[in-house]
């Protein structure tokens, strides 16, 4: 007898999405809007004005009890016990390999309390590893992702933009005194809101973390806020040619269950000297190991995921995670994994573009970074 094939999921603003026009795609098992008007113009105006984004199929995790703190530093990567309330940190869930389960983002709302955000797809791996390393400690772990919508406003103007949202209040920090990698608490008409200073475009922005009954009109209110400071939706495929010129990894594509976080760069977000955590014994990459580089060329033809990297002579030295032709740049950009022996920029390297080999120069992440 055949599987029954999974229904596709929709967040709270599909309504929305369709009014607007948008073009669907499946991610991780949602339709979500992969473009409302054109990839091109809802990219420059996340880099010249503002774009809001539909993020709701990403998953929510709370961590409360008197061990959270402790329990974080065991369960992540970081050190999670040291993060001060009101912050965020970035983060990865590790395997008892090394290997990367999910990057998340970790926010501590209380002494005692954590809101960890996850990858859409990873929700059922993420629940799962969180909740067997619970087991026996002072720590309550639940699954809240289906009880609250994300709206990510980005650009140079977000936050004028959500500063006038009507209907958001009682922020507990003033406009203009939210950091980076923080949060503030408010409500909107009354109930609560949460508003991160975190994105994934590399421009400033907030993602708002609202109710998911609340989410359509919190939508609404946002774009007629944004009308005079050139506020656009904008969809999937723009958020990857951001994301991929900030030089932020992709889960499924620079990072994966078989990659070690040195290998993608990340080795940083370890804190190898913690008494234990999990992964503790796997984090450092098998000697060989490709390693994660950035890469730039000239020209119009841009390498895509799963392109090779190769040598003058054709020999295959590593493959393309992801590659865009960087609407801000106008030129081909790259991520790709390369034999660490040919990462220093010793080696002339070549994009593999459909059978055309095309000159390639190691490039340090990121390829784009917003001015201050």
């Amino acid at each position: 007898m055949a599987d029954t094939p999974t229904p596709p999921r929709y967040t709270p603003l599909r309504e929305r999405h369709e009014a607007l026009g948008a073009s669907f795609t499946d991610f991780g098992g949602w339709q979500m809007p992969v473009r409302y008007t054109s990839d091109l113009a809802e990219h420059h105006a996340v880099r010249e004005a503002a774009g809001i984004f539909d993020i709701s199929h990403m998953a929510e995790f709370t961590v409360e009890g008197a061990g959270a703190g402790d329990y974080l530093d065991y369960a992540l990567a970081g050190r999670l016990s040291a993060l001060a309330v009101g912050k965020a940190k970035y983060s990865l869930l590790l395997a008892e390999d090394g290997g990367i389960i999910d990057d998340v983002i970790v926010y501590r709302l209380d002494e005692d309390r954590f809101l960890i955000i996850s990858n859409a797809g990873n929700r059922d791996a993420v629940r799962t590893a969180l909740q067997e390393r619970a087991d026996g400690i002072d720590v309550r772990v639940e699954d809240v992702s289906d009880a609250y919508a994300l709206i990510a406003v980005q650009g140079p103007n977000a936050e004028s933009i959500v500063a006038a949202i009507d209907g958001i209040e009682d922020v507990s920090v003033p406009w203009g005194d939210q950091k980076y990698y923080a949060w503030a608490s408010a409500n909107y008409h009354g109930r609560p809101l949460l508003l991160a200073r975190t994105g994934y475009t590399g421009e400033d922005g907030f993602e708002l973390l609202v109710l998911a009954e609340d989410a359509a009109d919190l939508w609404d209110a946002a774009l007629a806020a944004g009308a005079d400071h050139g506020l656009v939706p904008a969809g999937l495929a723009a958020r990857d040619t951001l994301r991929l010129e900030a030089g932020m990894p992709l889960y499924g594509h620079e990072l994966t269950r078989e990659t070690k976080p040195a290998q993608a760069g990340l080795g940083r977000v370890v804190v190898t000297d913690k008494e234990r955590f999990v992964g503790q014994g796997g984090v450092t990459a098998s000697e060989g190991a490709r390693v994660l580089v950035g890469l730039t060329a000239e020209g119009r033809r841009a390498g895509r995921a799963e392109y090779a990297v190769v040598t003058e002579d054709g020999a295959v030295i590593g493959e393309i995670t992801s590659g865009a032709l960087s609407p801000t740049l106008g030129h081909p950009v790259a991520m790709a994994y390369v034999d660490p022996a040919v990462s220093d920029g010793s080696v002339p390297l070549f994009l593999d573009v459909r059978g055309t080999k095309i000159p390639a120069a190691l490039t340090a992440l990121p390829f784009y970074r917003r001015k201050k």
